[in-house]
């Protein structure tokens, strides 16, 4: 399916966003379809988490201009717990945990607010954690307490598997994980998009996840605008040539625009 016939999952229009007096995004544009793959790319402070935070509305960020719609809805009014209901998942760089609730209390909870089906949650939670490597000994632990950063990537990306998602937005899914761990994870995320449609914004600053992660386009976002895009290979370059093309000092030039 071409880009131009998918249905449009998430659609990003001239997004201007400002935290305090200083302006972070300053004009991004972004259309994925349904069971697109992306990568965002991009150095430091560019403005990366700063569009995965206004995505899921975390406190603290103003749109001053433009919109951002999910499933053809606008989300500026919503909650986010409003928006993981209509489908809208982050795998953050950061997980917090949880201290007194488990897993499958989470999942449980997590899919009545949906009105989905609650039966066999707990053996369902069991096959999840073996397609991912994760260990069913740390199952009945609180979430994301007591487990090193592999380990919390691992149970994001379960939950991602155990509540559907229409769009999951990977915050640098690839940190705290060694080699056979992010394999198993893009996979479980690959088999997620082609079996749901589920659409990927993936986060990163390596090629390294998109050697297991398949993506359509990679675009580098610099200055809080996406700068270039291209194919898959792009990744590949920016690990040999960095960011430097992108993050000259002062206003960008008139020839970087957003996509």
């Amino acid at each position: 399916m071409s880009q131009a016939s998918m249905v449009p999952v998430l659609e990003i229009t001239d997004l201007h966003v400002s935290v305090g007096e200083k302006e972070i995004l300053r004009g991004v544009s972004l259309t994925v379809g349904e069971g697109e793959k992306v990568a965002i790319m991009g150095p430091n402070g560019s403005g990366k988490t700063t569009l995965s935070n206004v995505l899921l509305g975390k406190p603290g960020y103003r749109i001053d201009q433009g919109s951002i719609r999910f499933m053809g809805q606008d989300l500026s009014s919503l909650s986010t717990h409003e928006r993981a209901q209509l489908g809208l998942s982050l795998v953050s760089q950061y997980p917090q945990e949880v201290e007194g609730v488990d897993l499958k209390d989470l999942v449980g909870a997590a899919l009545s607010a949906r009105g989905l089906d609650l039966d066999g949650v707990e053996s369902r939670v069991a096959n999840e954690a073996r397609k991912i490597g994760f260990s069913e000994s740390l199952l009945g632990r609180w979430v994301n307490v007591d487990l090193s950063g592999g380990e919390k990537k691992r149970l994001e990306t379960l939950l991602l598997s155990l509540v559907p998602a229409r769009l999951a937005v990977l915050d640098e899914l690839d940190s705290g994980l060694d080699i056979d761990a992010l394999r198993q994870v893009s996979q479980r995320i690959e088999d997620l998009s082609s079996s749901n449609s589920m659409a990927v914004v993936a986060i990163t600053h390596y090629s390294r996840l998109l050697k297991t992660l398949t993506v359509s386009r990679v675009l580098v976002l610099a200055h809080g605008l996406f700068v270039t895009e291209g194919g898959p290979e792009l990744a590949e370059e920016l690990e040999t040539t960095g960011y430097r093309d992108y993050t000259g000092k002062g206003t960008p030039t008139e020839d970087i625009f957003p996509f």
